[in-house]
């Protein structure tokens, strides 16, 4: 007869609970920072005076400069970041490939390519239809890779993410023939391709926010499934997991996860790389702890980015995007020249 489970002593669950606190806050204090930078800075006492409701004109002005202007680009970027580092992090525990996120296995860029032609050919479409759209694309580019990949019952993972890297280029490179063949609406879709959340508005937060309400809770509740997934199908097996069934439902939450966040900040390297990475190295392997943490790395990583490309050098704006890229590139060849290895 087994015994319960010892609870975590006081100082290890103060511990657990410290790291995704302290994240939370620096997150908070870098969204504070984000909505007093742009073309025109707002100071941290009128930004203050502002958001706590003081009266006054300035105050007035500087209100709506912050909440229809910055506020719903930082909550994009925010909802943006968390989804795809989630994404990445349920892709690579059920892949088992550490080379494993949605733009290096082609699911970014199937759902761009799919949210560029909606835009495209149906300008006047309903906004809900593009998250829809986007996990299609994204479906479509993955059962690909997947399909190219396997070897047999295996998925080597420098194969993996080799062609992974091929058919987004494929989506990418098809992309560009339609923009290049396409002569309206241009705008929309340059702004998905690029990786950024320039122009997000309260409407586009709004089409994403049941999908984020909805995907990253579902993905913290799998987090025990996600562990079994990770030890291998033999050991899961072993335990008396349904196999298929929780790898393809897991999967369903990471590319809609990945889709959605999409439609919100467009096709952003490596997020789902690095974030998940970072968050394993900080809270172990489990995913009730690697989850949340890799959620808050994610977001506070992709509102970094826009915010650098807002200081850069304004007014001109450096996307999101090439930020992301730029720091997540000589990461992903690391990792590829140790999985090589």
């Amino acid at each position: 007869m087994t015994s319960a489970p010892l609870p975590s002593p006081p100082q290890t669950r103060w511990a657990q609970a410290a790291l995704p606190l302290g994240l939370a806050l620096g997150v908070l204090a870098l969204a504070f920072f984000a909505l007093g930078v742009g073309a025109v800075p707002t100071p941290p006492a009128d930004l203050w005076a502002a958001l706590s409701g003081q009266p006054g004109e300035a105050a007035d002005l500087t209100r709506r400069l912050v909440f229809d202007l910055r506020l719903p680009r930082v909550v994009a970027a925010l909802l943006g970041g968390a989804m795809f580092a989630v994404s990445g992090t349920i892709l690579q525990a059920v892949v088992r490939n550490p080379l494993a996120s949605p733009d290096l296995v082609g699911v970014g860029a199937g759902a761009g390519l799919a949210v560029t032609l909606l835009l495209l050919a149906l300008p006047d479409a309903p906004g809900w239809l593009l998250p829809w759209g986007a996990a299609l694309g994204a479906w479509g580019a993955f059962l690909a890779v997947l399909a190219l990949a396997r070897d047999g019952a295996r998925l080597p993972p420098v194969r993996l993410a080799l062609l992974g890297v091929a058919v987004g280029a494929a989506c990418t490179a098809l992309g560009q023939v339609v923009l290049l063949r396409a002569s309206d609406h241009l705008g929309g879709a340059l702004a998905f391709l690029a990786g950024t959340v320039y122009g997000a508005d309260w409407a586009r937060v709004g089409r994403a926010l049941p999908w984020a309400l909805t995907l990253l809770p579902a993905a913290w509740l799998l987090s025990r499934r996600l562990d079994l997934l990770a030890l291998g199908e033999n050991m899961a097996l072993a335990l008396g997991h349904r196999v298929t069934l929780g790898r393809y439902g897991t999967l369903l939450v990471a590319v809609g996860l990945a889709a959605s966040a999409v439609t919100l900040c467009g096709v952003l390297g490596f997020v789902g790389l690095v974030a998940p990475h970072l968050a394993r190295l900080l809270a172990g392997s489990l995913h009730g702890r690697t989850l949340p943490v890799s959620a808050l790395l994610g977001a506070g990583l992709v509102l970094a980015a826009d915010t650098l490309g807002r200081v850069l050098s304004p007014p001109l704006e450096v996307p999101a995007g090439l930020i992301t890229t730029l720091l997540g590139a000589p990461y992903f060849l690391y990792l590829l020249q140790r999985t090589a290895r």
